[in-house]
């Protein structure tokens, strides 16, 4: 499993290293009106969540997800790394 460590920059500002390698803050995340999710989105939400940016229940309630479907993108990075958050591709992996 993936573990993101939480981190505080120059600002103050807690953040995660992000799927990309980039730092990601709270104001990086996806916004909370997203309809469509790409893979770096989702894989955003989950670092942060395992940085501890976000608990997974402020996630699923800022991004209207269920429990199930949060777990599901996190099981998916766990087994398949990012190409598992394909949607097109999900049958494949299963």
């Amino acid at each position: 499993m993936l573990q993101a460590q939480q981190r505080i920059n120059s600002r103050g500002e807690k953040y995660v290293i992000g799927p990309t390698g980039a730092p990601l803050t709270l104001d990086d995340l996806p916004p909370a009106n997203t309809q469509r999710w790409v893979i770096r989105r989702k894989a955003e939400v989950v670092a942060a969540v395992r940085g501890g940016l976000l608990t997974l229940d402020e996630a699923c309630a800022r991004y209207s997800l269920t429990n199930e479907e949060f777990l599901t993108w996190q099981q998916s990075i766990d087994r398949y790394g990012l190409p598992g958050l394909r949607t097109t591709r999900l049958q494949q992996y299963r």
